[in-house]
């Protein structure tokens, strides 16, 4: 299977066009292996569903990223940097927004190296109404503002609406399973195949704050797990010498300590 190209499959009645990626980051792929399953046998009623590989080299690497966070190369032009718009994933940042153009809805697919990261979608309120069927119980808003450039930003920001599903740990297979029904869920729901969907519960944060580190010495004073609540004042890690806290009580995620000046080491989110 060419990781390359975008893989279309037309349905026998007329109706949306919607695109499903995996492998956004290469080392997360769980969608990756969903896809290699689906696409061979997989047909569509109505529409047109598009089918893409998010960084195909990453994914052969069993890495991240080549050369850059593919995920952050959806924003303008502007606010890139020369050495980032040279980049094989800038490159593959316009081959894909070429299909991301035709299409109305996004789902992409990721998930987390953390053993205990807790399964969640995220999305813009404007997806809020499909996202009730999906298998999770946590939606998160306000990446587009905090984190602007990934693929779900740019769907939102051309007219349509971008979702990105974190499926949890790679390690657990319930991550494979999560994906699968998340595709079959995007798919009815969209209209492309039959089927009956029910809602899940869902609880609603909103992230507010990105620490970007001012040194190459970020540590943590512990290991956070992903929305484990913090309190206002609550020492969260050291940026070199200086005591970074938390700015008021809420819920912390994707922490980590860096070795790298303005790089981003923590969000913080509230109900």
């Amino acid at each position: 299977m060419d990781k390359e190209k975008i893989f279309e499959i037309l349905g026998k009645e007329e109706g949306p066009t919607s695109i499903i990626l995996a492998g956004t980051h290469g080392d997360e792929v769980c969608g990756v292996q969903v896809f290699e399953k689906l696409l061979p046998s997989l047909e569509i009623e109505k529409g047109r569903v598009l089918f893409g590989f998010g960084n195909p080299r990453a994914i052969e690497r069993k890495e991240r990223f080549v050369e850059t966070n593919l995920n952050r190369m959806f924003k303008d032009d502007s606010l890139l940097t020369e050495k980032e718009k040279t980049s094989y994933e800038y490159n593959r940042a316009q081959f894909l927004k070429k299909y991301l153009n035709q299409a109305d809805a996004l789902l992409d697919i990721h998930a987390s190296f953390v053993a205990k990261s807790r399964p969640f979608v995220i999305c813009e309120q404007g997806a809020y109404e499909i996202t009730q069927y999906f298998p999770f119980d946590l939606v998160v808003s306000g990446f587009d503002k905090l984190q602007p450039g990934g693929t779900d930003y740019y769907m939102n920001k051309i007219g349509g609406f971008g979702i990105c599903i974190e499926c949890g740990f790679l390690g657990d297979p319930a991550s494979v399973q999560r994906a699968e029904q998340s595709i079959s869920t995007f798919l009815i729901a969209r209209g492309h195949i039959d089927g009956v969907l029910k809602p899940y519960p869902k609880s609603f944060l909103k992230v507010y704050g990105l620490y970007f580190t001012k040194t190459n010495r970020f540590r943590l004073d512990k290991q956070f797990e992903d929305f484990e609540k913090v309190i206002a004042g609550q020492l969260i890690g050291y940026d070199d010498e200086e005591e970074i806290k938390a700015p008021k009580d809420g819920f912390i995620l994707f922490a980590r300590d860096s070795d790298r000046e303005n790089d981003e080491a923590f969000l913080l989110a509230e109900k």
